[in-house]
């Protein structure tokens, strides 16, 4: 359920704001497991402004990853 808010999300949404959202209360303590989780997995970004969602699962991105240069 918190995959869902932060995807429908344009702009960036702080923790509070994404608390208020959720269809149930959540835990401080849950809520920065799972953030922490996703942000590792490479799902969404905590930055100072907030946390927004970034991941792009369609084939021409990875296809783009795969067949990119390193510099």
């Amino acid at each position: 359920m918190i995959e869902d808010v932060l995807k429908k999300e344009d702009l960036a949404i702080n923790r509070t704001e994404l608390k208020k959202k959720l269809p149930t209360k959540i835990m401080d303590q849950t809520l920065n497991i799972v953030l922490k989780y996703l942000e590792n997995r490479g799902m969404i970004m905590d930055t100072h402004k907030g946390i927004i969602w970034t991941y792009n699962p369609t084939s021409k991105f990875q296809m783009a990853v795969d067949e990119g240069i390193e510099i």
